[in-house]
């Protein structure tokens, strides 16, 4: 139903219009809120055709719906892919990605750092079902290699990754896993389909959530995964479909209206970012700043490569540690102190202690995470207020 768009146009212009209805019903602009749970069937012939396969048309809302498809459209367009699957949240699209392409007694190798919940799953949840894991640095791709083990079936990675900012090279990653015939999956959230493409570097699978930077108003959740194979896609869509993670069709509507702004959103909050990237780093009251677009971040030269930009997002070190952190953080006044990320709004927290305190203390360490950091998300405000609230709550840290 959806309107094809060409390849070769530029994101900003597919934001606008790719998920647009085909055949408009009434000549709306808009994609309508289909919110139906059933579709009728103009015969009996056609309803079992459809359950068939043999015909195209929706059936029933958790196994399509024209808002959620349009939006799926939207995003596959965006990532320069060939489907892609709406689900429920960002940890429903993660789940159902290891569910379909995992088995018992496979193998997992993911990012060592990794949003805290998908870490939980991969530690805890996955070995119920006899599915090993290993978390590596993916950064350093040796590591991978010396990782992989005959049953390994998928490469999982972040990049950049949440909280630490670290980058791998999503090539270097998809050249290992299809050596060694297994899968790579890309988690995107962080960089968005604007500003980073796995699938046009060689990764198989893109997941979202699109909670972030692709809805941008911290108002719905949502998550998605991208495919440019068609088995794959119908492998995934069944699971989804059985296990019920699909998404609402006012959801999808509310997200894909903040798909249109994704480009004019991500420019202005990236500028930001490489500003108070550069301010941060010449505070006083602040000991390291992690942001890839500063050229002391290990994997600069590599994100430049591979992104069209440093993204909004970046996590930095304060005096006096724990404490100081806990001073910077009840002491802003337009930054929300709140975990998410990628609204309009900016977004500050403390990982040990809210999106990553389920990680064990050791593991966190071990990846990075230290008491220390504060995670920043940058948002569209004017640059010199979020200076001057960072500069003042920093400089009451003793």
């Amino acid at each position: 139903m959806e309107k094809k768009l060409g390849a070769t146009l530029k994101q900003a212009t597919k934001a606008i219009h790719a998920g647009c209805l085909e055949r408009p019903v009434y000549g709306e602009v808009s994609v309508p809120i289909f919110q139906t749970s059933t579709f009728a069937f103009p015969s009996a012939e056609e309803g079992a055709a459809r359950f068939s396969g043999e015909a195209p048309g929706y059936i029933y809302t958790r196994m399509g719906n024209p808002t959620v498809h349009a939006l799926e459209d939207s995003l596959a367009a965006l990532e320069n892919g060939r489907a892609g699957l709406a689900t429920a949240t960002g940890m429903a699209a993660i789940t159902t990605l290891f569910l379909s392409l995992l088995n018992h007694q496979d193998h997992l190798i993911a990012s060592d750092c990794l949003y805290g919940p998908t870490e939980v799953v991969i530690e805890s949840e996955l070995p119920r079902f006899g599915i090993e894991t290993s978390l590596v640095d993916t950064s350093k791709l040796d590591a991978v290699e010396q990782a992989w083990r005959p049953n390994t079936r998928l490469l999982y990675i972040e990049t950049p990754t949440n909280p630490t900012m670290k980058v791998t090279s999503i090539r270097g990653a998809a050249a290992i896993a299809h050596r060694h015939g297994a899968l790579l999956a890309v988690d995107n959230t962080f960089a968005s389909p604007y500003l980073q493409r796995p699938l046009e570097q060689g990764a198989d699978l893109v997941v979202h959530s699109l909670t972030k930077y692709v809805n941008g108003h911290s108002d719905v959740v949502g998550g998605m995964i991208v495919v440019n194979d068609e088995q794959l896609y119908r492998k995934i869509k069944r699971v989804l479909t059985l296990f019920g993670s699909t998404m609402d069709p006012h959801q999808a509507w509310l997200i894909h209206r903040g798909v249109r702004t994704l480009p004019l959103r991500m420019e202005r909050a990236q500028e930001n970012a490489v500003r108070l990237a550069e301010f941060l780093s010449g505070h006083p009251k602040v000991t390291w700043v992690r942001y890839p677009g500063l050229p002391d971040h290990p994997q600069h030269d590599l994100a430049r490569k591979q992104m069209d930009g440093f993204g909004a997002m970046l996590c930095f070190g304060v005096q006096q540690g724990l404490e100081g952190g806990k001073i910077l953080l009840n002491n802003v006044r337009l930054i929300t102190l709140a975990v998410s990320l990628g609204g309009v709004e900016s977004l500050i927290e403390h990982p040990a202690s809210m999106t990553h305190a389920s990680v064990p203390p050791a593991k966190r360490a071990e990846a990075g995470i230290l008491d220390e950091l504060v995670r920043l998300s940058v948002g569209c405000e004017d640059f010199a207020d979020l200076r001057a609230d960072l500069d003042q709550a920093l400089n009451k840290i003793p």
